[in-house]
């Protein structure tokens, strides 16, 4: 029986193994079709073509779509004539392109530059916000002629501010109202050295005219003569500064005053000072006690130091100079890299700094850090520090030398490399 659709026979279906041949011999065998590399497929109508075979046994013999299979190569990889490889005319994906390195190292510096700037100028704006500006230098009458370079008027007053009665007492600062300038010095920075020059806080000088801070009334000059530091517990900064110009004719730019809660502070951010000492000494009202040479003071030993005087001859002239080296060398310890570059040193010090500093209502946080600068460039031998000469005392109070004094405020106001010595 012919199960074959009519039409067929067995000459038109050949005897073809596997095509409903009736015989039992399979075919010959095929070869299989080539690819053909950068060719598009023909269409009929947008309907492909079948193929036929190369050896002429199919439906016939023509170029066309063929699956690539005989090359062994996957569809669409490179090489191959599926879509994606080098001939895809239509453009798929190729080989993924090498990374530019130059382009990404030059991204991620602008990242890093940017994320610097960001970070300094925000801790700019930060710390100059913290300023305590609270001295008007304008209130400050018959002012000296302003000279070349920048004259500033460091101030270590005795306030007890916001310490506790526990605080006190291991500061051993005693618990009396109000306050007082513990230590005064005036810091030149300009184009011939900077200079540091201490005013003994005992030194004798004559109260002006001035008007009050906080009053706005004139106070007529009598001709009185007190302490230096009477002047700063008579009506603050102002007339404090009002004196100083008055009594050495050079004019002060900038004032900075800071505490003894906040000196220690500063002292115990920075991880300590590094002070040589020449000569052991002992202080039961300061608290002092301390043996010669190298060594590192934290707040409570530094604040002992620098108010030490009664271990002493010459009180009042060694405590400035005491004071002196150590201000030095404490502006030199946070002005290292260590402080500087390390977030967790600099803003600690920063904060403790600027919350206990007080300073004139002109002052910026670039004339600050030009202070700390001069200070430091002192330490390191850059400069000159000195006592106010002296040429005796009266009454209990240390009497300038006129003559020096004179000499070394010209030699400062002309910005010339000093050459007045000190006590």
């Amino acid at each position: 029986m012919n199960d074959w659709p009519e039409g067929w026979s067995g000459d038109n279906r050949g005897d073809r193994y596997g095509r409903g041949s009736a015989s039992a011999q399979p075919e010959s065998a095929r070869v299989m079709r080539q690819v053909r590399r950068g060719q598009a497929p023909p269409y009929n109508a947008g309907v492909p073509q079948q193929q036929g075979y190369v050896n002429g046994q199919g439906h016939g013999d023509y170029d066309g779509y063929d699956s690539g299979y005989n090359t062994g190569q996957v569809y669409g990889s490179p090489g191959g004539a599926g879509h994606g490889g080098p001939g895809d005319p239509v453009g798929g994906r190729g080989p993924r392109p090498a990374p530019n390195w130059r382009k990404r190292i030059k991204w991620t510096a602008i990242v890093v530059i940017t994320g610097l700037v960001v970070t300094t100028v925000g801790t700019y704006f930060w710390a100059d916000s913290k300023l305590n500006r609270e001295v008007d230098l304008s209130k400050v009458i018959d002012r000296p002629e302003q000279g070349d370079g920048t004259n500033y008027l460091i101030v270590g007053s005795d306030s007890r501010a916001g310490l506790s009665s526990a605080q006190k007492k291991q500061l051993h600062t005693g618990s009396a109202e109000g306050k007082r300038t513990d230590s005064m010095m005036i810091l030149h920075t300009g184009s011939n050295g900077d200079t540091l020059i201490s005013l003994p806080r005992d030194s004798d000088v004559e109260i002006p005219t001035f008007v009050g801070s906080e009053s706005g009334k004139t106070y007529k000059g009598t001709g009185r003569h007190v302490k230096l530091n009477a002047a700063y517990a008579e009506d603050g900064p102002e007339l404090l500064v009002r004196t100083v110009e008055f009594n050495t004719g050079l004019r002060i730019d900038h004032y900075v005053e800071i505490g003894f809660a906040g000196f220690a502070s500063i002292v115990d951010a920075v991880g300590g000072v590094e002070i040589d000492i020449d000569k052991g000494f002992k202080d039961k009202y300061s608290g002092a006690d301390f043996k010669a040479g190298k060594q590192t003071l934290n707040g409570d030993q530094a604040l002992a130091f620098v108010r030490t005087r009664h271990a002493f001859a010459a009180s009042d002239l060694q405590r400035t100079k005491n004071q002196q080296k150590f201000l030095a060398a404490l502006a030199h310890q946070v002005a290292t890299p260590g402080t500087v570059l390390n977030p967790f040193k600099l803003y600690p010090t920063l904060g403790a700094g600027l919350d206990s500093l007080i300073v004139d209502k002109d002052m910026g946080l670039y004339d600050l850090g030009s202070m700390f600068f001069a200070m430091k460039g002192v330490n390191g031998g850059d400069g000159t520090s000195l006592n106010m000469p002296i040429s005796g005392s009266t009454g209990g109070n240390l009497v300038w030398d006129k003559a020096k004094v004179k000499q070394l405020v010209q030699e400062l106001n002309n910005d010339e490399k000093v050459t007045v010595t000190g006590n």
